[in-house]
């Protein structure tokens, strides 16, 4: 082998060696960066409750960990005093992303700050999902979370409004109506309707003119029998009405009532024939 080749090979060498390496310290230090300021957080908050009061917030990023959390719990480490361990906890409404929470603990907390050698004990802090198994906890020496109780900055309300979570709201897409039915997803076929040039012999009157239009009226009740075969037709005629999902059909709540034209139209529409309405 030539010495440029050596020299090629060493090179590239060097070069393989320090990507290595680049990439191993990148991954460290985004694993770093993530224990320290991407772990979920117990924060002491100022109670309304006074002395006997703990009020704390807990963030957490909703989008990794989808735990529903429901119970807070502070447990006193005390070997060397009296009692030696002592366990106070409140449960609490499903919370699903970053929140707050202020307890009276009353009497509880009155006989765990006043242990006998209480300064000299850890403290621990959990957020638990019972129906998860997930537990979060934060450890102290119980004289600083006597500390931060007492100078607790922010209440429950105000972690709350910088903390919250909003959610954007579904948006539901009506289809664009049209005056010809197009045809039916699946099945290929088209509906016969009067707005449709196609078939608008069949709906001829005398002389040629279009039969004379049907009075609207109310439906009392409108159902789904078995057999629905999701052709999207009903919803596509209705969408107020009829709702398509991935295995059937329902009917949505507080649908509006007084259009039985449409809604007859979209249960002759359907091809298996399981739309059924009750005039009012």
């Amino acid at each position: 082998m030539s010495t440029t080749s050596l020299i090629a090979l060493g090179i590239g060498l060097i070069l393989a060696i320090g990507m290595v390496v680049t990439i191993g310290a990148l991954s460290l230090l985004s694993g770093t960066i993530e224990f320290f300021f991407g772990r979920p957080k117990i924060s002491i908050l100022k109670s309304k409750y006074g002395k006997n009061g703990v009020a704390f917030g807990f963030r957490f990023n909703s989008e990794k960990e989808s735990a529903k959390y429901d119970q807070f719990k502070i447990r006193l480490f005390n070997p060397f005093g009296s009692p030696t361990q002592m366990s106070i906890y409140r449960d609490f409404d499903h919370q699903v992303s970053s929140f707050s929470k202020d307890f009276d603990f009353g009497e509880e907390m009155k006989k765990l700050t006043s242990a006998k050698g209480f300064n000299d004990a850890l403290v621990e802090l959990s957020v638990l999902s019972s129906k998860d198994g997930i537990v979060h906890q934060q450890t102290m020496k119980a004289f600083k979370f006597l500390a931060q109780l007492r100078n607790g900055k922010i209440t429950e309300d105000e972690f709350n409004t910088k903390h919250k979570v909003v959610k954007s709201k579904p948006l539901y897409t009506i289809p664009g109506k049209n005056f010809v039915s197009p045809p039916l997803p699946k099945s290929g076929k088209v509906l016969k309707i009067a707005t449709n040039p196609e078939f608008a012999g069949e709906f001829a009157a005398s002389g040629g003119a279009v039969a004379e239009e049907k009075p609207n009226f109310s439906v009392k009740k409108v159902w789904i029998e078995p057999g629905c075969i999701v052709c999207d037709a009903c919803e596509a005629i209705f969408p107020e009405v009829f709702e398509v999902t991935a295995d059937s059909c329902i009917i949505r709540p507080d649908f509006p009532t007084d259009d039985g034209l449409k809604v007859e139209e979209a249960a002759e529409a359907c091809p298996v024939e399981v739309i059924k309405f009750e005039q009012a």
